[in-house]
């Protein structure tokens, strides 16, 4: 089979919390981009979303642990010697080795020399989901090939890399990408300031797929005397801040009947189920751990507000502007959040939802004040659904990364 002109990779596919991914992939399929999907990990998900059923690109899996395929891996590392890049990818990769020692940067270097093999003589370009590992593993290949590579950054790959990295990859002199682009005005300018040119990192919002998402049927506003439902979609992580969000709950008052239910997986949820026992508020909340986008919308149009305490993490992590926001929008849910990073690039406090200050009395307080008037929700739900519809759509990015994308492929 002839390897598409175009190489993506990612991190893992399919990815359950990455949608935002899948979404951006199809669409650009289906805006006539041909392309392998490469994968530096297999999926750990048992489930996936309909979304991911759309792709038509064949997937391929690099080497997750070079031991586990030394042929296939050792098969490319003698192969690639004789391409023209060599030289020039081995002395990058040696400077990094350098500056990083470790397991993870022998990998991404094992899995560049097989894809650059594998890809053939038939790749014209590479474009690689977050600037971190997959970027490492796209600039060696494309290197190796001698084809220009570029990438989209989020957020953890742009907040926990070093400054060294990240430089070197958004310098032409040290084979940097040929563009970049990034999810939030926030992340677009700390990177424009590292870059040897700032044009060469683009602001491009992933936007929602309206078509994914039904219409919203009109919210009725709810009674004073009736229990607050409240609901979040995340990963039990840090910098969600999910933990503050536990204490709020604690601090609610006796009087006020509320319900909190949690969407996602992740490392902490057993710290986290223990907290809410610790709290005493473990009988009030539901773990319904990872769900289906389907699964998704029904619980946001049963729940009254949507609650993401994101915030930074200890290392530097930390949200971009998370999707999860924008369907939430999408379904007439109002929405109480914190004002990190690109959060106010899409809600602005007291007109499109609520932000907080990381702290459990804050989010007691907000979480008090739209259960108090039940007014107040409905009203900043659809200027959030209004602004939605306007400014963060998915058409308008789609249309820039494909445009830039056909830019570094040959001609047709």
């Amino acid at each position: 089979m002839t390897t598409p002109p175009l190489a993506i990779v990612v991190k893992g596919w399919p990815r359950l919390s990455e949608t935002f991914i899948a979404q951006e992939l199809v669409a650009l399929e289906e805006a006539g981009l041909r392309f392998d999907l490469w994968s530096l990990r297999h999926p750990t998900d048992t489930k996936t979303h309909p979304l991911h059923d759309r792709l038509q690109a064949r997937v391929r899996y690099l080497p997750e642990y070079l031991h586990e395929e030394p042929r296939r891996v050792h098969t490319a590392m003698g192969a690639v010697t004789d391409l023209p890049g060599f030289d020039a990818a081995a002395e990058i990769y040696a400077r990094d080795l350098a500056r990083d020692d470790t397991a993870n940067r022998r990998r991404r270097w094992g899995q560049a020399c097989v894809l650059a093999y594998e890809a053939r003589d038939t790749l014209e370009a590479l474009y690689a989901h977050f600037l971190h590992t997959p970027s490492s593993v796209a600039r060696y290949a494309a290197i190796l090939r001698g084809v220009p590579w570029s990438f989209s950054a989020h957020a953890k790959d742009i907040w926990t890399s070093p400054d060294w990295e990240l430089k070197e990859k958004l310098d032409g002199a040290t084979f940097g990408a040929a563009f970049g682009a990034t999810c939030t005005r926030f992340g677009a300018e700390h990177l424009q300031a590292m870059a040897d040119t700032p044009t060469r990192v683009d602001l491009v919002y992933h936007g929602l797929d309206l078509a994914r998402f039904p219409p919203a049927p009109e919210r009725i506003p709810r009674s004073t005397d009736a229990p607050l439902r409240m609901m979040s979609v995340g990963r039990l992580v840090e910098k969600k801040g999910f933990d503050t969000l536990i204490d709020a709950l604690a601090l609610l008052p006796d009087w006020l009947a509320w319900h909190w239910t949690h969407i996602g997986g992740g490392e902490l949820d057993s710290v986290m189920r223990g907290r809410a026992q610790a709290a005493g508020v473990a009988d009030r909340i539901t773990w319904r751990g990872a769900c289906d986008q389907p699964d998704v919308i029904a619980a946001m149009r049963e729940a009254d507000l949507f609650v993401l305490p994101s915030r930074i993490a200890a290392d530097g992590d930390r949200d971009g502007l998370p999707n999860v926001l924008m369907e939430a929008a999408s379904q007439l849910l109002p929405i109480l959040s914190t004002p990190v990073s690109a959060i106010p690039e899409f809600i602005t406090t007291g007109t499109h939802g609520l932000l907080a200050e990381d702290t459990p009395r804050a989010f007691a307080d907000a979480m008090q004040q739209v259960a108090g008037d039940p007014a107040l929700g409905p009203r900043l739900a659809k200027a959030a659904h209004s602004r939605l519809h306007a400014e963060f759509t998915m058409a308008p990015g789609i249309a820039h990364l494909a445009k830039r994308l056909r830019g570094i492929l040959k001609p047709a």
